[in-house]
């Protein structure tokens, strides 16, 4: 595995505090939600490539009508719920 670079993020205090809920919502520490926040974004804009690994077929069953599987429809929730408690 590349090593990761480092550097410094400032964030604003409430954004950090809805981070740290979320994080420890999905079981992640602060820094492992950031890279996989990010790394979703940027596959989403097209700025990095999908992995090339196919989806099993039977994963696909317990998709929701967005496509999303059961952890990702409780992060969803949460990412609700956070910005909600962020405003």
């Amino acid at each position: 595995m590349a090593e990761s670079k480092r550097f410094l993020l400032r964030l604003d205090p409430r954004l950090f505090e809805a981070l740290r809920r979320w994080a420890d919502d999905d079981l992640r520490s602060i820094n492992a939600q950031i890279e996989y926040l990010l790394i979703d974004q940027a596959r989403r804009a097209g700025r990095l490539p999908r992995r090339s690994k196919s989806v099993p077929p039977d994963a696909t069953a317990a998709n929701d009508d967005e496509g999303r599987t059961p952890d990702r429809r409780r992060s969803a929730a949460t990412a609700t719920a956070t910005r909600q408690n962020v405003s």
